[in-house]
């Protein structure tokens, strides 16, 4: 559903009045939806669980390209998204460190009075781009990659990661290697809204894959994983490109707007307007939180997000 008001990702032209956006509810949470509209307003939600994903970025033959995965179940990033997930307890564990103190990376992030979530926060978005795409944001030093994070070892590692059974500060604790947090840039941040069963309190990421690795899906859980054109993604919003490129039995045929979150979508739309990747992850941008909220409109259930 597109309304007249609808704004792009950025936020409105100064000036301007509050905008008003509405995205669809995606077909597999219309029961959760409708459910809570029934009980009436008002009804506090669960709990958001602290989240993180990174945006990786690249310059393509037609514009600028980002990694997106696909997530079975009902995942509250959406079942095609970016890298990501929840952070774990784990991502408290000491690990060695480069780039911004935690301290930077709070006020960065908007949590100047919480040092240790900001911390966890960037911890989960390095180890879910490892564990979900193989790119490791770590070096033997401060100013260096890993040249490669392919090869059965690595994916060892990856699935050991995925189940628990080890933190990234044992993976990159084991090779002497150096957490480059330099590497990320904030980006954004979303909250799922309240009728939601599964919520995340999620922090977006963005950056560049390193020279020498190639993003590829975790061999158990990985389905399906691979560079797209932003552009092209939310040039049809009602179309089934994507989902049709995903090619699962829950993806053909259908849109973005039924694949993935508010947040991803407008993250992809952030990422279609910029001429490219340089010029994506210089952009200076304001982390404000978004929690899109569940209302009626034209009889149906949708979610409203006022861009003041």
């Amino acid at each position: 559903m597109q309304s007249s008001a609808e704004l792009p990702s950025g936020a409105p032209r100064k000036g301007r009045a509050p905008q008003v956006r509405y995205f669809e509810v995606p077909e597999r949470q219309r029961g959760a939806a409708e459910a809570w509209l029934e009980r009436g307003s008002g009804i506090p939600g669960s709990t958001p669980t602290p989240a993180s994903a990174v945006v990786f970025v690249r310059d393509g033959e037609h514009g600028v390209e980002t990694y997106l995965t696909y997530r079975p179940g009902n995942s509250p990033i959406g079942t095609v998204g970016f890298p990501g997930g929840p952070v774990e307890a784990h991502d408290d564990e000491p690990l060695d460190w480069a780039g911004p103190a935690p301290t930077e990376w709070a006020r960065r992030l908007g949590m100047d009075g919480d040092v240790s979530r900001a911390r966890r926060a960037v911890v989960a978005a390095a180890r879910h781009a490892f564990e979900e795409a193989g790119v490791l944001l770590a070096g033997a030093d401060p100013m260096s990659t890993v040249e490669s994070a392919e090869g059965a070892e690595w994916m060892s590692s990856r699935e050991a990661l995925a189940v628990g059974d080890v933190s990234l500060a044992q993976v990159l604790g084991r090779r002497r290697l150096v957490l480059r947090t330099d590497l990320l840039r904030p980006l954004a941040h979303w909250v799922t809204s309240d009728f939601a069963h599964r919520r995340y309190d999620i922090h977006y990421f963005t950056a560049v894959v390193p020279d020498g690795q190639v993003p590829a899906p975790l061999q158990s859980k990985g389905v399906w994983g691979r560079w797209v054109e932003a552009a092209e993604v939310v040039s049809d919003p009602v179309g089934s490109r994507l989902g049709d490129l995903v090619g699962q039995e829950d993806t053909v045929g259908r849109s973005v707007g039924d694949l993935s979150s508010p947040g991803v979508q407008c993250v992809l739309e952030s990422v279609a307007e910029c001429s490219s990747a340089i010029a994506f992850l210089a952009r200076k941008r304001a982390v404000v939180t978004r929690n899109p909220v569940l209302e009626v409109r034209d009889g149906r259930p949708v979610l409203r997000l006022d861009w003041a």
